[in-house]
Order: C-alpha cells, then sequence, then structure tokens
C-alpha cells in the first residue's frame, strides 16, 4: 500500500468522491462520509483497519473480498456504494446535524433516480439523524423509498467496536438472505 503524508491526508479534506452506481442496482450500501484516506485515493472504504470489504465477503455479497480498487466491480454484483454525507473528512464526529439532513435529502433524490432494490445505510447514527428517525434500531426499516427498501447495517470502521468482522458479516449476510430470498435482479 502506497503510502501517504499527513499533509497528503489533510489536503483531501472536504474533497467528495465519486458514487459507485447504477440504475436498479440490487442493494445500494450507502457510507456515512469519506474518510480522508478515502478522498486521497478515490476508492470507498480504503482505510486498511475498515472492515466493509471483509463483511461484504463474509457475507456472501462477493465471492472473493474485493480490494478498495475494485470497487468498480460491484456494479456487475448488482451492487453499489454512495454516501449520506459527500465531503470527506478525518472522522464522522466532524460533521454537523444539518449535514446530515441534508445528505438524506440528496439520498432520497438518487434512490428515486437510480431506484435500487435495497438501500443499506452503513451506520445507524447517521441513519437517524438523515431520516429523522431518533429511534430507529438495526436492520429492516418500516420506511421505503418509493419501491426500495431500507436497511441500517452496523459502520464498518475499525472504530466500531460493538463489532468484529465476523458479527458484521452475520449481520450483513441478514440483508443477502432477504435480497437473495426476493430473486436478485439479474445482473
Amino acid at each position: 500500500m502506497a503510502r501517504y503524508t499527513p499533509e497528503d491526508l489533510a489536503a483531501a479534506n472536504g474533497r467528495t468522491l465519486a458514487d459507485v452506481i447504477a440504475p436498479h442496482l440490487n442493494v445500494l450500501f450507502c457510507g456515512i462520509n469519506p474518510g480522508l484516506l478515502s478522498a486521497l485515493t478515490g476508492h470507498h472504504f480504503a482505510r486498511p483497519g475498515n472492515r466493509f470489504w471483509p463483511a461484504l465477503h463474509r457475507s456472501g455479497f462477493t465471492p472473493r473480498q474485493l480490494a478498495p480498487h475494485e470497487q468498480d466491480h460491484l456494479i456487475t454484483l448488482g451492487l453499489g456504494i454512495t454516501n449520506v454525507v459527500p465531503r470527506a473528512t478525518a472522522g464522522a464526529a466532524e460533521l454537523r446535524a444539518e449535514e446530515y439532513r441534508t445528505g438524506g435529502e440528496a439520498l432520497r433524490a438518487k434512490v428515486a433516480e437510480y431506484r435500487p432494490r435495497w438501500l443499506a445505510i452503513v451506520g445507524i447514527g447517521a441513519y437517524r439523524v438523515a431520516f429523522d428517525a431518533p429511534k430507529a434500531v438495526m436492520g429492516r426499516q418500516e420506511l421505503t423509498l418509493g419501491e426500495t427498501g431500507v436497511w441500517v447495517l452496523p459502520n464498518p470502521s475499525g472504530l466500531n467496536a460493538h463489532y468484529n468482522v465476523d458479527t458484521l458479516a452475520a449481520a450483513y449476510a441478514e440483508l443477502r438472505v432477504v435480497v437473495e430470498g426476493e430473486g436478485a435482479a439479474a445482473s
């Protein structure tokens, strides 16, 4: 892995990251916001301690563990990635509630345009604020966005000490079972 200086990372603060998205995906995964390394490299969930890619594979969504630079391969599997808040920060604690709410509105519009079968937000706190659902719990939500179901998954960040990669994978697998049970759209 390339080594980046603190100055390199600082320069990525506030940048945005292109979505990995296409119409009619089976699942559009939605992170909180890009980290600095993701913004610097142009790859979602790029920080080595982030467990998104291992959890995605162990849950059965991908046939092998993809690396962040292989993110575009997700489209062929009927999967995509976006973020609630588009701007990169060193940590989600730097985000304001208004950014989450604005991001929630933008996410609604994105879902209306691309029409994924499921929107999977990876972070309960982000979901609660962005969708004004302070009592929401993990899993399938009552809320739908048009025909798109909404599911909340644990945040895969290495900072989320409540989950290890196996418990993350189990939570992600619950969604995969539902997607497969409904008959995943042809990829």
